[in-house]
């Protein structure tokens, strides 16, 4: 939204009640998140701005739609997520989450720049800019996200100083190389600067910091956390100066634990997000008004909730031009039944109705996305590559933490052949794992071993796997295995799952290896499809998610215990180890 002189003097006009505004929406419930009060009254919109939120009976309009008591919100605005992991391009996104009254997305393409580069960034924002959905990207920090794995792409503090010319980029996306920051690196001082020198923000990522190694983070000026996992996290953010993140995603479910922290004195720097939040937790149970519903039920004030999910946000990230539902402020409106269940029966962006009882009621036109298709290349790949020849049977397990995305470094006694290689027992809940490096032809392929998985038999292959997105599989048997990666390749990356030489479900995920070009409802009953085959047919672990989990084993910036294309990480230590357990 740019204004210009005649814009700006129609916006006057109308606020003014010289002319008759564009649009009012009579007759509602104005929930004013400025002032802390609901009142009753009407919005008159000019172009795609509020010319006023005032009493009724004040203003007239070309269009007057009344609201019949509705109460009418600022549109939602999600704190930070990853567009790529609801599988869906941002143009579908937005047509799944504008109807449930979200407006604006805080996003980090880090998936997508960690396989495609700039052509990844360049992608998603002419993507962005066919969605209805106010989609504001911030430059991905790390890419690789640590020098422990092979990504598609480097983007350097030099290469980061030429892009965050652009002023639609509003800073630096969670800064994942945490310790880089707190050993005060060179490399990560000087992408701090690339951002502090254009007087960008920087987001954070600090899972588990504390004490001095925080007051170092905070030094930083990292704006916010999203990795709070205990109230005692939450409030020693807060303390430092930082805006915490409450999170709920498909993956990661914080928001219950931290609700508890939240106070009258502190919740104005408490904001909500998702995080990872796939195509059917979306349609099922919604996006930031499932935020909402969960923030009410656990005790807190509707209104304090909303302005977590509204006006906190807008301010923590300087977006000025939303939030509220003031004069001056774009025209994002969202009309809800009541502040319980917070179903949206109408949306509107920049002045436009956007949805109406749950339809998105614009067309949905989809970039080009040649750029970032056919992304999975492997070198010197073989079924052979899986094996894994062990010098001692006692071994640094990977084990699952069902709920999140942390794993345990277990150690395990495991059984090996007469030639030393690992060997799996039927009856003990350990699998090979092992991670394809796919962008740049190195031929790396790593290969540990998993517990909690519960897979009895076959293989499961994705090459959706944090950060840096190689392809991970997870198998009984190295032909299984190796099929379920050929299946990638041939589908340009998605899910594949094997048995017994026979492929039983595929989920192709062409742009970029991450995301579909079908529609977000294909997405969500194909991923449903293969998640049920994981459990049913391959006895995959029915508590966990078996896309999901696997996805984050091979992320080394989340602890304990994770596998990339160069090897076993140790993220308490953040360096590798061998597989064998001294």
């Amino acid at each position: 939204m740019k204004e210009n002189f005649k814009s700006l003097k129609h916006l006057l006009d109308v606020a003014a009640g010289r002319v008759k505004a564009d649009l009012l929406i009579k007759n509602c419930r104005i929930v004013d998140v400025c002032s802390g009060e609901i009142r009753e009254g009407e919005i008159a919109i000019a172009g795609q701005q509020i010319a006023a939120a005032d009493a009724p009976g004040l203003y007239e309009g070309e269009v007057e739609i009344d609201a019949q008591g509705l109460y009418a919100l600022p549109a939602l605005i999600d704190a930070h997520i990853h567009v790529e992991s609801s599988m869906c391009t941002p143009e579908e996104l937005s047509r799944l989450l504008v109807p449930l009254g979200t407006g604006t997305l805080i996003a980090d393409p880090h998936e997508i720049v960690n396989v495609a580069g700039r052509e990844g960034l360049d992608y998603m924002r002419r993507a962005a800019a066919k969605a209805a959905l106010h989609i504001e990207y911030l430059l991905p920090s790390c890419v690789p996200a640590t020098p422990f794995e092979h990504a598609g792409a480097t983007i350097t503090a030099e290469d980061m100083e030429e892009i965050l010319e652009d002023p639609e980029l509003r800073g630096l996306a969670e800064f994942m190389n945490f310790p880089g920051i707190v050993n005060a690196s060179e490399d990560s001082l000087n992408k701090l600067l690339a951002a502090k020198d254009r007087g960008k923000l920087i987001d954070g990522h600090s899972p588990g910091l504390s004490g001095k190694a925080l007051n170092a983070y905070a030094s930083a000026g990292i704006l916010a956390d999203h990795e709070c996992s205990t109230v005692a996290e939450m409030q020693e953010r807060i303390a430092r100066g930082m805006f915490v993140l409450l999170r709920r995603g498909s993956a990661c479910h914080d928001l219950d634990r931290l609700l508890p922290g939240v106070t009258a004195e502190n919740s104005r720097r408490c904001l909500l997000c998702s995080d990872d939040r796939q195509a059917h937790t979306i349609l099922s149970e919604g996006h930031l008004d499932d935020h909402l519903r969960r923030c009410v039920r656990a005790g807190l004030d509707p209104l304090t909730a909303i302005r977590m999910a509204t006006l906190n946000t807008a301010e923590a990230f300087g977006l000025k031009d939303r939030g509220a539902l003031v004069p001056g402020r774009r025209a994002d409106i969202t009309l809800m039944q009541d502040l319980r269940d917070f179903k949206a029966v109408q949306v509107f962006l920049d002045g436009r109705e956007a949805a109406r009882d749950g339809r998105y009621l614009l067309p949905v036109e989809r970039a080009d996305d040649r750029a970032v298709k056919a992304s999975v290349h492997l070198k010197d790949f073989s079924e052979a590559r899986f094996r894994l020849p062990l010098k001692s049977d006692r071994v640094h397990v990977i084990e699952i933490q069902p709920g999140g995305v942390l794993s345990k470094n277990t150690i395990a006694k495991v059984q090996r052949n007469v030639a030393g290689d690992f060997i799996p027992d039927p009856s003990a809940d350990i699998i090979k794992v092992a991670v394809v490096e796919r962008h740049k032809l190195t031929g790396n392929v790593a290969v540990g071993l998993l517990k909690g998985y519960g897979l009895k038999e076959g293989a499961v292959a994705l090459s959706i796997a944090h950060d840096s997105h190689n392809v991970i599989v997870a198998g009984r048997n190295d032909h299984d295995m190796a099929l379920a990666v050929e299946a990638l390749v041939r589908m340009g990356g998605g899910v594949a799952l094997v048995n017994k030489g026979q492929i039983l479900g595929e989920m192709p995920l062409p742009v970029a290896g991450l995301m579909s070009d079908q529609s977000g409802e294909w997405v969500a009953e194909k991923l449903a499809e293969v998640n049920r085959i994981a459990v049913e047919k391959l006895g995959v672990n029915p508590h966990i998610e078996p896309v999901m989990t696997l996805c984050f084993m091979s992320l080394p910036v989340i602890p304990e215990l994770k596998l990339t294309d160069m090897g076993l990480f140790d993220v308490t230590r953040f360096s590798f180890i061998p597989l064998e357990a001294e």
